[in-house]
């Protein structure tokens, strides 16, 4: 028998290549009367948020621009927006780039209306359904965020990612197009890419996981490993961004109503300790959970490497062959070890007690303990030599 499950999906997904001329349309169905952009300065000096503003403007409707946002959003960035949002009466939110400032304007979404820290919404029934609606824009294939109801955030006090879960921080309107994507420096395509791939992989295989969230996943990986080398090494070809954003999006599908596993935990350790890219963290960890993983999860990896393009009848080669793709399929794309984020050994003890505490720990499909996260970190270490 199939467990019991629910599928919420509260956002509306508008998916395509040139989609973004859909948004005064979104910002009239919301009467937007004052929009405020929540994005991060890179994007504003590129010019990359011009057009969304064209378009705003051609609405009539008052709109501020919001550029503080840090990557790996810290507890600061989104207390601070939320307290402009409300000086300035912002009534909407358009959150425009990557997993940063979409995952800040979910929670800027709560404190506008709610007030408080955003540490005090950690946890289960502590959101309100009093948020101010969203729109999400995503700039990058890689985090999914546009479509989940989760936001990761960095308590900078305790250096500690932490997530606050409600479907009252969904978006009202996903505007998903591919060709924002065009511009993407190739080394975060393939970073944010293998953070899609991730997504995909531990959606699929969470013991917590149901039957809608496997099916989107194991799509995802399908999309994702035929076409992110050919993304990151001719940015400009739209057909092979068009398929990666699809992955993306099936992979923040699959996750968001699953849950993310180890991968994810050491990951968010690191961000949090070194402030690190969440992309090229999971990218460097995937190979190494998930060959910690095989003695419980082989015969999902065996579908996962098919899945990849793998043919192989039996499951457990299959899956050992999937692993090391993936690993190949990293380094032919560019993204580096470990060692490239000047990570400190004296600091795995403290990584490893970080991510047997992250909430998702218990939803990998092996059971994993700080011992086992110590021994992981070193091995992706040592394998830098």
């Amino acid at each position: 028998m199939i467990n019991p499950f629910e599928y919420v999906l509260p956002t509306k997904i508008r998916y395509g290549a040139g989609m973004l001329k859909v948004l005064g349309e979104e910002l009239r169905l919301l009467k937007a009367k004052k929009v405020m952009i929540i994005t991060d300065k890179g994007l504003v000096n590129a010019g990359m948020i011009k057009k969304a503003a064209e378009i705003i403007e051609a609405e009539d409707i008052d709109f501020i621009v919001y550029d503080e946002i840090e990557a790996n959003p810290k507890d600061y960035n989104v207390e601070a927006c939320a307290e402009k949002a409300r000086a300035e009466s912002v009534d909407t939110l358009l959150a425009f780039g990557g997993g940063s400032p979409i995952d800040a304007a979910k929670a800027t979404a709560v404190l506008a209306r709610q007030g408080g820290k955003v540490r005090d919404y950690q946890g289960k029934g502590r959101i309100k359904d009093d948020c101010l609606p969203l729109i999400t824009i995503p700039t990058t294939a890689g985090t999914g965020s546009e479509v989940t109801f989760s936001s990761v955030i960095t308590d900078t006090k305790e250096k500690f990612k932490f997530t606050i879960k409600s479907t009252a921080i969904a978006a009202k309107t996903a505007i998903i197009d591919p060709e924002l994507t065009l511009s993407v420096p190739p080394l975060i395509t393939a970073a944010t890419g293998i953070d899609a791939l991730t997504h995909a992989i531990e959606g699929y295989t969470a013991n917590c996981t149901e039957p809608i969230a496997e099916a989107a996943g194991l799509y995802a990986v399908e999309y994702i490993a035929g076409n992110i080398e050919e993304a990151v090494k001719n940015g400009r070809n739209i057909a092979a961004r068009d398929k990666m954003m699809i992955g993306s999006l099936l992979a923040g599908l699959s996750f968001s109503h699953a849950d993310v596993a180890s991968v994810h935990c050491m990951a968010e350790a690191l961000g949090s300790m070194y402030d690190a890219p969440h992309g090229m963290c999971n990218a460097i960890l995937l190979p190494y959970v998930m060959e910690y993983n095989l003695p419980a999860a082989g015969h999902k990896y065996a579908r996962v490497a098919r899945a990849m393009g793998i043919e192989e009848k039996d499951d457990y080669t299959a899956a050992v062959k999937g692993i090391e793709h993936i690993r190949k399929l990293s380094k032919e794309i560019g993204l580096p070890g470990i060692r490239s984020l000047n990570v400190n050994t004296d600091d795995f003890e403290l990584l490893a007690e970080m991510s047997e505490k992250n909430g998702s720990n218990d939803s990998n499909p092996r059971k994993i303990s700080k011992d086992e996260y110590v021994k992981l970190f070193y091995k992706a270490y040592n394998d830098c030599n």
